[in-house]
């Protein structure tokens, strides 16, 4: 069979390194044709400030589910320019968030940093969940040696697990969430798969880890999809959706008033992170998420193609620190470099080599997009 022609999006920077995608007859790519149909009109109307009366309606219910309690909402706080833009627009609001934060281990100084600053500057309270890390170590490891795409899905699973615990514990009935549309909407499905399913991080767990996960926070579909959200009745509220969002605008905004320093890339704030998406998918598996990320920028009018294109024709980040990087995420791992290498170098799996709650997970996003109207 022969192999696909390489071919790249017309409109973005979308390309043949995601498999499921398509292009139209003129070289418009099937995320393009996903973000027309489904995001572009959310988006604008939000850049053009046509959302403000939908956002002060959101924010009064809140303060009135807030009355006679400490908070009106919780947050996640990773110290990444969505969170941290959030936390901001939040507190100019006059809204009363609980900042949390998952501290996977992997935090870098300059995270540790920001994240002190915007809670000391915004004045809002902060609770901090710190991993086992024995428990952590060996499950990052099982993902690694399961050669799956997805290897951060043991910090993304965590967090929503912490949030929900958390809110539940202080009777807050709103998450506000740092996902939007206009940054982050184009993912290829291919290029990995959902954190958020408990049953196959169970299952790669166990196969492949040496210990039982005790105090690991998880959190199953029933308790994400329905407990949660409909029995205990706490909403999520993409923030970010409701404004308009601008990346480079929102990190000068925070540099000027929270004293943010930036990471260099999109979630570089933790180490592992950085090295996941900036060596381990670009070299194992040929995903380079930048590809998203810029592809994003470009339908929301944040960036130019040309621009992207220049952007990624460098390097995902310095080879020097990428090395630095593999030897520092080998040693917390508690194996050499070359094992670090011997565990890469094994044949890629699919998330469909393991188990998975898959069908429930796509009926349920299939519902949630049909109840928002995107």
């Amino acid at each position: 069979m022969n192999a696909r022609p390489y071919q790249i999006c017309s409109r973005c920077v979308m390309d043949t390194s995601d498999p499921d995608i398509t292009f139209d007859e003129q070289g418009v790519c099937s995320h393009c044709r996903s973000y027309d149909a489904m995001v572009r009109s959310t988006v604008e109307r939000a850049s053009r400030g046509e959302r403000q009366a939908e956002l002060e309606a959101v924010v009064a219910r809140m303060r009135e589910a807030g009355k006679g309690r400490d908070y009106d909402c919780i947050m996640g706080l990773s110290g990444g320019v969505d969170s941290s833009y959030v936390a901001y627009t939040a507190a100019r609001m006059g809204l009363r968030p609980l900042a949390v934060h998952f501290d996977s281990g992997w935090n870098s100084e300059l995270a540790v940093n920001n994240i002190e600053n915007i809670v000391k500057k915004l004045g809002i309270d902060l609770h901090t969940h710190v991993v086992d890390w024995e428990e952590m170590r060996d499950l990052q490891l099982a993902f690694f040696k399961a050669s799956v795409a997805n290897c951060d899905t043991p910090t993304d699973h965590a967090f929503p697990a912490v949030l929900y615990r958390e809110a539940a514990r202080h009777g807050i009935k709103y998450i506000l969430s740092g996902t939007n549309y206009a940054t982050e909407f184009i993912l290829p499905p291919a290029w990995g798969y959902s954190s958020s399913d408990k049953r196959q991080l169970m299952d790669i767990s166990r196969r492949f880890g040496t210990m039982r996960l005790r105090e690991y926070p998880t959190i199953g579909f029933f308790a994400q999809y329905v407990w949660y959200p409909y029995v205990r009745g706490i909403k999520t509220v993409r923030l970010l959706n409701y404004i308009p969002y601008n990346k480079d605008e929102a990190k000068k905004t925070i540099a000027a008033e929270l004293g943010w320093r930036d990471y260099g890339g999109k979630h570089y704030e933790s180490v592992f992170t950085r090295f996941f998406q900036g060596y381990y998918l670009p070299v194992k598996f040929g995903y380079d998420k930048r590809r998203a990320h810029l592809a994003s920028l470009i339908n929301s009018g944040q960036m130019t193609r040309e621009a992207a294109l220049a952007e990624l024709a460098h390097p995902t980040y310095d080879a020097a620190l990428q090395q630095q990087d593999k030897e520092f995420v080998a040693k917390k791992l508690g194996v050499r470099p070359q094992d670090l290498d011997a565990i890469f170098a094994q044949p890629n799996r699919h998330y469909s080599d393991y188990r998975s709650n898959d069908w429930l997970l796509r009926t349920a996003l299939k519902v949630k997009r049909a109840v928002a109207g995107v």
